[in-house]
This record gives structure tokens, C-alpha cells and sequence, in this order.
């Protein structure tokens, strides 16, 4: 069954139309390969046929095994680990599809790396994610399509439509079949930074209350929790945030949230980076369930018993049917 923000369209409307058939194709990267034969699956299409392999000396070779003449082409490939071979490789693939005379080139990027080099902070900083917005718009792309941003703003660094994907709605799907009462709940947003993500989270979770963990950061990755606000005892605390690299801002404010009180602590992300040591401290029993999206791959390493893993493939399907179709893409968030 799909959800309800999915239903306006049928697998049907792509297998009956072969002239638009023929004018999309779907190429994936190395990055995520099987959530591109998820997306594919739920548009109706096949996967197009790539080849990409490593020299020797690890330079990357991509070339397209079928034509693209004239066709609209999406490229599914997130700047995920290691990101810079598989930001180089989403370049190369988008080089060779302009040369290829492709009519419109998307890069669909459920993860973009670099985004949280958004601002300078210090003296002497680069911004990397405004180069690395360069260097996708300079290779070609017509437009970007991108998941969970780290930050608005990121958005303003391309100067090419980009199309802002939110998952929340595939997790608060999940989170809704728990049946966890209404009265219960209260959403927790780890850090000053999320707390719009974890207000309109709120607000589409039975309007549930707020709370706030106040942190200090001492250097990248590494973070210190000094106190809340808001109340949590005795409640079921559901944790938003973008993504979980090495799960220390989370986790700590796991911990505060247990001090206090809090009956029940779920941890929510879109994406899962997953750095060292994230699983143990993932996995140590202060989170009853950490509920991730599949926008980055998870290695079977990384599985633990409370992780569940929950796929974006058919909103992003849907994404790509209505900017292919020229539909408004905002509308299945409302």
C-alpha cells in the first residue's frame, strides 16, 4: 500500500506510456544502487545502462551504453562516504550525459555531502558547499534534486532550480503506526540549530510539544549537552535530526533526556553517515528505536537490533514524475 502523499500516481500511468518512456531515463551511480532500482521500480522503468569502473590509478571512467539524445536524465548518485570519489563520479556522469546531447540532465542527490561547510565560522574557512554547487552546475546539471539540505541556505549556492525533497512524511508515517498516545509524545530537537526541522515536525506529529537540548560544541564532532528546555519526564521523547554521523550530539542528549525523566527515547533521521564509533553508542540501550531513511546505504556491519530503515525510494519516484511532468513537487509535502 502506499501512503497516502503517494497516491496520485499509479505504476500503470509509466508502463502505458511509451512515448514518455522513451523520453526518461534513470542512470545510477555506484553511491546507492539499490535505492535506484527502488526508484525505478516504483516509476514503472528500467534502470539505464552505465558502465563506470576504476583505472588502476583509481581515476574513474563512466560511459553511457545506450542513447540519451534528446531525453530527459535523471542521475541517482548521493555524495555519500567516500565523498569525494562519488561527488567525482556524479560530475563525470554528468559530463558525459551533456556530451551524450542530453536534453535536460537532474542530479537526484539523496544525500549532499559538504553541505555543512555552509558559512564561515572562523577566519581563514572555505565554504565548501557553495564549490561543490559549483562544480555540479558547471559540469552540466540542469537541475538538482536533493534530500534533507543540512541547511536552507545551500539551496541559494546553485544557480539552477533545485527541487528540496523533505522525508519526514515517510517517517512520520512510521511513526504513527506505533500508536504511540497523543499525550504522550514530545518532540526534541538536539540542538538550538534544528529546532525549526523539529517545530514542523511537531506540528505534523498531533501537534506535539517542543524541547530543546542546549549544546556546546567544542570542536567538529565533537559536542557537550548542558541542560534542556522544555519537559519531558515520564514521556515518550522522539529525537529530530537531519542526519547522525558520529552520533554524539544525539546520544548525549539521549542521555540528559533519560536524567530527566523521559520514559521512551526514539531517535529520527534522514540520513545515516554513520562515522565511527555512531553504531556503539547507537546500539548502547539509551534509544528504544533510531529510525533512518535509506538515502545513504547501510553496510551490514552497521545493522543493530533497534535500527529500522525506512525507504524513500517512492517519494523520490514521485518527485521525479511531477518535475518530469512539469507538476508541483511542494504540494506532496502539505
Amino acid at each position: 500500500m502506499l501512503p497516502k502523499y503517494l497516491q496520485s500516481r499509479r505504476l500503470d500511468t509509466a508502463l502505458n506510456t511509451n512515448t514518455t518512456n522513451n523520453r526518461i531515463k534513470i542512470f545510477s551511480g555506484t553511491g546507492n544502487f539499490a535505492l535506484s532500482q527502488e526508484i525505478a521500480r516504483y516509476m514503472g522503468l528500467n534502470l539505464g545502462n552505465i558502465h563506470i569502473k576504476r583505472f588502476a590509478d583509481g581515476e574513474i571512467y563512466v560511459q553511457l551504453q545506450e542513447s540519451v539524445r534528446g531525453c530527459d536524465v535523471y542521475l541517482v548518485q548521493p555524495t555519500c562516504p567516500p565523498a569525494n570519489e562519488n561527488l567525482m563520479e556524479l560530475l563525470i556522469m554528468i559530463d558525459a550525459c551533456r556530451r551524450a546531447s542530453a536534453k535536460n540532465i537532474t542530479a537526484v542527490i539523496p544525500y549532499f555531502g559538504y553541505a555543512r561547510a555552509d558559512r564561515k565560522t572562523q577566519g581563514r574557512e572555505s565554504i565548501a558547499a557553495k564549490l561543490v554547487a559549483n562544480l555540479i552546475t558547471e559540469a552540466g546539471a540542469d537541475r538538482v534534486l536533493a534530500c534533507d539540505i543540512h541547511s536552507g541556505q545551500s539551496m541559494g549556492y546553485f544557480d539552477i532550480p533545485v527541487d528540496h525533497v523533505h522525508c519526514q512524511p515517510v517517517i512520520l508515517d512510521y511513526l504513527a503506526s506505533k500508536k504511540i498516545s497523543s499525550g504522550d509524545l514530545v518532540v526534541v530537537s538536539p540542538d538550538v540549530g534544528g529546532v525549526a526541522r523539529a517545530r514542523a515536525f511537531a506540528k505534523k506529529l498531533s501537534d506535539a510539544p517542543l524541547a530543546i537540548v542546549d549544546k556546546r560544541r567544542q570542536g567538529h564532532n565533537v559536542a557537550e549537552v548542558m541542560n534542556l528546555i522544555g519537559d519531558v519526564k515520564g514521556k515518550v521523547a522522539v529525537m529530530v535530526d537531519d542526519m547522525i554521523d558520529t552520533a554524539g550530539t544525539i546520544a548525549k542528549g539521549a542521555e540528559l533526556l533519560h536524567e530527566i525523566g523521559a520514559r521512551e527515547v526514539y531517535a529520527c533521521s534522514t540520513h545515516a553517515v554513520f562515522s565511527p564509533p555512531a553504531i556503539e553508542r547507537l546500539s548502547s540501550g539509551l534509544f528504544q528505536e533510531v529510525i533512518i531513511t535509506n538515502t545513504l546505504p547501510v553496510s551490514e556491519k552497521n545493522y543493530f537490533p533497534q535500527l529500522t530503515v525506512l525507504s524513500v525510494a517512492n517519494l523520490l519516484g514521485e518527485t521525479i514524475w511531477r518535475v518530469h511532468d512539469d507538476c508541483s513537487v511542494s504540494s506532496i509535502f502539505q
